[in-house]
């Protein structure tokens, strides 16, 4: 098959390969391979830019994909006499040099070289630099799998239906017998839908993980970059000025001169016309006052309370690049 001959490509040449490598020093070789960025095109090293990458692999792969045996991957063994297997699925006796094809469960058997690295994909470890997890679906059966396992998971609500249901009811129960004391039918309703809001909260089944994160007072998310809101609006509004297009808007003009020709089409008077560009003349007139209008100018109030101009992101980029 092709699929198989391209899967499995010479290893000889391979071990050629990756014998010359030992000499190729790059960034993830004197430091850890995520702590760094991967070999750049521009690079003054004596050593061919392929082979680089390569050792680059190598370092990334080996601290990101190889796998080490704990205690969490024999959890599920019951002991002797059943056999002791990673659960995982990670072995070193898990060798495969060729890829074949199984006629017997008709998939794809991919080649591994190792059985103690999990599977990835060169492009994306080299770009993300971090550990990855990906399953080559090589069958029909495979993909269904798949399949149902991504759409039960993201199917999956955080608060059950039966326990959502139990706590409505409770809240109504609360609030089922009427006092005099209270306000108008109105003002019941809606402490009704808050209650019934609160005791959906206070239901919800949350993991250890998330009750400390929150106890503690930790953030919920982390990220190594500061990101700015972009108001895309100012920056469309001055591309459109500089370079306006028909395609994205249409000239109205146009429009407005046809639907009158159509509707004065069956009448011979020709000052039709005349009421036509009176029309548009009135239309771009009423055009070039809201367009006047329609400059946003944002304001801030400064340390004595009186209220400022903002500078807008749009000026800012213009005047300092």
């Amino acid at each position: 098959m092709k699929v198989l001959s391209i899967l499995n490509i010479d290893t000889s040449l391979r071990q050629r390969r990756r014998d010359q490598l030992v000499t190729a020093l790059t960034p993830s070789s004197r430091h850890h391979p995520c702590s760094v960025r991967g070999v750049s095109h521009n690079t003054t090293m004596d050593v061919d830019i392929e082979f680089a990458r390569e050792k680059d692999l190598h370092h990334i792969a080996s601290s990101c994909q190889k796998h080490r045996h704990t205690a969490t991957c024999f959890k599920y063994w019951k002991g002797p006499p059943d056999p002791k297997q990673c659960r995982f699925d990670l072995d070193e006796r898990r060798f495969q040099p060729t890829s074949y094809f199984d006629k017997e469960e008709g998939e794809i058997c991919l080649r591994c070289l190792d059985g103690m690295v999990n599977n990835f994909n060169e492009t994306i470890l080299e770009l993300v630099r971090c550990n990855m997890d990906i399953k080559f679906i090589s069958s029909g059966a495979s993909a269904k799998a798949i399949l149902y396992y991504i759409t039960d998971y993201i199917t999956k609500s955080q608060l059950k239906a039966h326990v959502a249901y139990a706590a409505l009811r409770l809240a109504v129960d609360k609030l089922g017998q009427y006092c005099p004391g209270d306000d108008d039918l109105t003002v019941r309703a809606k402490r009704l839908l808050q209650k019934c809001a609160h005791a959906m909260i206070s239901h919800q089944e949350l993991s250890a993980q998330q009750v400390s994160s929150y106890l503690l007072d930790y953030e919920d998310h982390f990220t190594s970059h500061a990101f700015n809101n972009l108001y895309w609006t100012s920056f469309e509004r001055h591309i459109d000025e500089e370079q306006p297009s028909s395609e994205c808007q249409p000239d109205r003009t146009d429009n407005i001169q046809e639907n009158c020709w159509q509707a004065h089409e069956e009448v011979d008077d020709m000052t039709n016309d005349d009421e036509c560009q009176e029309d548009n003349r009135n239309w771009n007139e009423d055009t070039a006052e809201n367009d006047e209008d329609d400059d946003e100018v944002g304001v801030s109030v400064d340390h004595t309370g009186n209220f400022v101009e903002k500078p807008s992101q749009y000026m800012d980029y213009i005047f300092r690049g």
